[in-house]
């Protein structure tokens, strides 16, 4: 069957298309990835820095559990990179208002400028990208990557996206 436009041909694809858009995914997480770890090599951190300290940027506020539920890792795991960020001086946590057994994590002034300096570089291949590709494309991809997610991720994915 012939893929259309409104990609009815897709519903039959084969396992050697998947394997193609399996190796994809692989090729454009590595170049995704690619100019923030340059960054971050210098610095010894690595990408549980960066993905701690993106959704602390995109969170302010949030609490440790809140960041162990988004990044599916392990406490020790978290609590070790947290651990780093406070003492380099890039996060600050702040006991809870109402709970004082939380903590509410804040990027600080030199954490807001590193978490710029690595989303820009990850926004300009994006942005990059998305203009080769085009809107209907960008809806498409959004649309995969959101139905490959399981159901507790595409909840979290999605409190993020209305701002919560």
């Amino acid at each position: 069957m012939a893929e259309t436009a409104g990609g009815e041909g897709l519903l039959f694809l084969t396992d050697e298309q998947l394997r193609k858009g399996i190796e994809a995914m692989f090729f454009a997480y590595r170049g995704f990835t690619a100019d923030p770890d340059r960054i971050l090599e210098g610095m010894d951190y690595g990408r549980a820095h960066h993905r701690a300290i993106h959704f602390v940027h995109r969170s302010p506020g949030t609490t440790v559990s809140n960041l162990l539920l988004i990044l599916g890792v392990t406490k020790q795991s978290l609590n070790r990179v947290l651990r780093t960020l406070i003492d380099d001086g890039l996060v600050r946590s702040e006991k809870g208002r109402v709970d004082a057994r939380e903590r509410h994590l804040f990027l600080t002034e030199k954490g807001l400028i590193l978490e710029r300096e690595l989303s820009d570089a990850q926004r300009a291949r994006m942005r990059a990208a998305y203009r080769a590709a085009g809107p209907a494309a960008v809806q498409g991809f959004r649309q995969v990557l959101e139905a490959m997610m399981d159901p507790e991720m595409r909840k979290q994915y999605n409190r993020l996206k209305e701002g919560g």
